[in-house]
């Protein structure tokens, strides 16, 4: 179900009335309700999956409690008898059976998610290279339908279970309480990725009627919708004419491509966002932030930091640091250390990098223009983190620029083109073709383009541009203004008439200025795939 369908819409404004009807001891079993029926709409083979997912990670943590629980009574019991080599002995190996038990689960689910999503890129990448060879197709042609949202429920269903293992949280009891937990419908289309310990303090809460907190969230949502119908869904359509001739609309246009396509994505997913956590607040539940004004980064680094940052500090916490500390990157470190100095002490990081990236690009997509946005993502960042001592010999030569607003403008721009050159790879989803039209950027650049009227004839008129240049310069005011509060807060002080006001122009402009598809069914968002 489309979060920016009126299918949703009518979906949401039931189960909020009936949510704050029904008695609230039954508000979760009746969300839960809600995100089965929710689901079901996806079909019932992904029903399945889910299920599968939420039930042996149930199951599987209730295992890992039980195992802790009888390791700490026992050796609570046999403490005096045991020398202090006994007890670590013994500790050894309760966590060796926890990890087996924790390993099958984490093997079971994260297979599930990469037969579903990777089968059919992995056949057609062995026979591409066996056609290479000159041998005909050495795998069938295998496709199978992507269950909704699997990525990030699969994230956070094996976030849960490793919190569970390192005891950063306690094994949920009720099956009931937990299916809640990984099917809570707002952040099952595209995120946020959320830890249990955190969503679980809101999530299980009963909740009264609050005025102020459903306007807020009501207001998020129109926000969104504003975001993903009037800007995102309208640059769509030029976009789709740039890429569907890239022979023709090549030079110039590749670098126009670049940045609507920036703005596209940052409306269309921060659109999503804002639906999910505005629908989540209308119900009392509170979901982490994703973005953080990405585009005003200063270097890669922190842009990724500022962009999906759930899923950067999911990849962060589960992955990059267990890699950093695993035996065959300790290995690594001690080789490296010794051969090729200070340099060498960095190589272990950098290779836990790099892996991190390679998995993040797959993450998002299962073709090779993934693969090599993400390694190039990597390899920015690494670079970055080698010219460190270059940047500071730089600034103590200029220390005059260093914090000053042009010069932060200035690194801030570079980071938004340099990150569009590595995002144009999923606008053309074809690695040669990215990088030849890369190539047209110098060879054929013709500017002249721009203002000939050529971009009149993509799809949109001029009224069209003129919407949504207005709505990216008033997502940029947005931005802007919320430094240091959010808009909605600032707005929310002035009193409830300030607060439904401003919902209520927003709902204007998304009727009036929105677009819309069939049956009044907004395109998909962009995230929906991932």
């Amino acid at each position: 179900m489309n979060l920016a369908s009126a299918a949703f819409l009518a979906f949401f404004a039931a189960l909020l009335v009936l949510y704050y009807t029904v008695p609230r001891r039954f508000q979760g079993k009746l969300l839960l309700a809600g995100n089965l029926f929710f689901y079901w709409f996806a079909g019932w083979r992904s029903f399945l999956y889910i299920g599968a997912t939420t039930l042996t990670t149930y199951l599987t943590a209730r295992k890992l409690g039980v195992l802790s629980a009888q390791q700490e009574a026992w050796l609570a019991q046999h403490k005096a008898g045991l020398s202090k080599e006994e007890r670590k002995a013994w500790k050894a190996k309760g966590k060796a059976v926890r990890k087996h038990w924790l390993t099958a689960c984490l093997v079971l689910n994260f297979g599930i998610l990469a037969v579903v999503k990777y089968t059919g890129f992995a056949a057609r990448s062995v026979n591409s290279i066996a056609a290479a060879f000159g041998s005909g197709a050495l795998l069938p042609a295998v496709s199978f339908v992507l269950p909704m949202g699997i990525s990030f429920y699969t994230f956070t269903a094996m976030g849960y279970l490793l919190d569970v293992y390192w005891g950063k949280c306690a094994a949920e009891q009720s099956l009931g309480r937990f299916a809640l937990f990984v099917t809570f419908f707002p952040q099952l289309v595209q995120g946020p990725i959320s830890r249990f310990g955190e969503l679980a303090k809101t999530l299980y809460a009963e909740h009264a009627w609050d005025a102020r907190r459903a306007a807020l969230g009501a207001q998020r949502i129109l926000w969104g919708l504003a975001k993903k119908r009037v800007v995102a869904d309208r640059l769509a359509i030029p976009l789709a004419a740039l890429t569907a001739d890239p022979a023709q609309y090549n030079g110039v246009y590749v670098l126009a491509v670049m940045f609507l396509y920036a703005v596209q994505l940052y409306a269309d997913f921060t659109g999503g966002i804002d639906v999910a956590i505005g629908a989540a607040q209308m119900l009392g539940v509170d979901l982490a932030e994703n973005f953080q004004r990405p585009f005003f980064s200063k270097n890669t680094a922190e842009y990724w930091r500022r962009w999906h940052i759930t899923m950067g500090t999911w990849f962060r916490d589960y992955l990059f640091y267990p890699l950093s500390v695993s035996k065959p990157i300790l290995k690594l470190h001690q080789k490296c250390r010794g051969r090729f100095g200070t340099f060498g002490r960095r190589i272990s990081v950098h290779v836990c990098s790099l892996a991190v990236w390679l998995v993040t690009g797959l993450w998002h997509g299962a073709s090779w223009n993934f693969v090599v946005w993400g390694l190039l993502n990597g390899l920015v960042i690494v670079a970055s983190e080698e010219l460190k001592p270059l940047y500071a010999r730089f600034h103590a030569r200029f220390p005059r620029l260093t914090g000053t607003r042009g010069w932060d403008a200035v690194q801030a721009a570079r980071t938004f083109w340099l990150m569009g050159v590595i995002r144009v790879l999923d606008v053309y989803r074809d690695v040669p073709l990215t990088f030849r039209l890369m190539g047209t950027v110098f060879t054929s650049f013709h500017p002249g383009v721009l203002w000939d009227g050529s971009f009149l004839t993509l799809g949109l008129g001029a009224g069209d541009w003129v919407v949504a240049a207005l709505g990216a310069g008033g997502m940029l005011a947005v931005s802007l203004l919320s430094r240091r509060e959010p808009v909605r807060e600032k707005i929310a002080r002035r009193g409830p008439y300030w607060v439904w006001g401003a919902c209520t122009l927003l709902a204007l402009l998304i009727l009036v200025f929105g677009m819309y598809g069939v049956e009044y069914d907004a395109s998909q968002f962009i995230y929906n795939q991932f």
